[in-house]
């Protein structure tokens, strides 16, 4: 079976910092792209960003630029996201989910086929 799971959310500060990581298991990890979504209350997944585990590219939202850094340790097949500068619109369910990576639109939260639990950062002002 192929299992996501997240973990890391929390509640913290305007300016702190979390780090969320995802483990993955029963998929070729190298084959696949691993983006974090998130989602807040009453709106859509938004996605935050995303590893090509197969050549490492990334990608970030406009919105966490500069703040945030995705990583992947293929040893583990964990992916992790560092998240500097939090910003109370920040909140929401992080979500992380797996998709082979065709060089399709990264944040389209429906080309990703398998999803983990999701887990919460509440960031307070």
């Amino acid at each position: 079976d192929v299992r996501l799971v997240e973990s890391g959310g929390g509640l913290a500060q305007a300016g702190g910092s979390l780090t969320l990581s995802c483990v993955v298991s029963g998929i070729t990890f190298h084959d696949y792209a691993v983006g974090w979504f998130r989602q807040a209350p009453g709106k859509e997944h938004e996605g935050v960003s995303c590893i090509v585990n197969e050549d490492g590219s990334t990608h970030y939202a406009d919105s966490v630029k500069g703040r945030f850094t995705i990583s992947s340790d293929n040893a583990k097949n964990t992916v992790y996201l560092q998240m500097n500068s939090l910003k109370p619109e920040d909140t929401g369910t992080y979500f992380c989910a797996a998709t082979i990576w065709l060089g399709t639109t990264w944040d389209n939260s429906y080309e990703y086929g398998y999803w983990g639990q999701g887990t919460q950062v509440t960031v307070s002002s």
